[in-house]
């Protein structure tokens, strides 16, 4: 794992949720984005990033000018985008698609950010379904979570698993009712 979002130092950083034990990649040096290939070299198999916002220009560039000699060597990547109620998180998976192409595969998960979160702008929007027939993204749906639990999670770098394992001491995460 890297970490890529310098400007989330704190909480809901990856870096956060695993003890520090991700590193924290500064995309906006000259060679930041190279981590990737760094770490394969290394042997990781798999490498999941955390983009921060705001990083879009500084990995299309890197992306464009890599992305022939990656390729040659066998690494393929896989674009994750989160899209909620709100048009705009729509809109930014399909800035990035329109930079990636079919240089990438994609993932697209339904983040339902409330009780009753409604996908329509994702399902309906020409725009999103010209995206759908080209990309084929495999979709999947984070169902709403509790504001309370949720807050919690994210003030103390835990994650779910470890709630429902009872893996944490946290007062606050290790109660049955919210």
């Amino acid at each position: 794992m890297l970490d890529l979002d310098t400007e989330n130092k704190a909480r809901g950083s990856l870096t956060h949720f695993f003890g520090g034990r991700v590193p924290k990649v500064n995309i906006h040096t000259p060679a930041g984005l190279d981590a990737f290939v760094d770490h394969l070299a290394d042997g990781a198999p798999v490498i999941l990033a955390d983009m921060g916002s705001g990083s879009g220009q500084v990995t299309y560039d890197w992306f464009d000018k890599m992305y022939p000699d990656v390729n040659e060597a066998g690494i393929v990547f896989t674009a994750v985008g989160v899209v909620t109620s709100d048009p705009a998180s729509v809109e930014s998976v399909l800035t990035w698609a329109a930079q990636l192409q079919n240089r990438t595969a994609y993932l697209i998960v339904e983040n339902s950010a409330s009780e009753h979160a409604e996908f329509t702008y994702w399902r309906e929007s020409e725009q999103a379904q010209q995206f759908q027939r080209m990309f084929a993204p495999a979709v999947i749906r984070m169902d709403y979570r509790l504001p309370d639990l949720e807050n919690a999670l994210r003030n103390h770098g835990v994650t779910l698993a470890e709630v429902a394992a009872r893996q944490t001491q946290v007062p606050e995460l290790r109660r049955t009712r919210r």
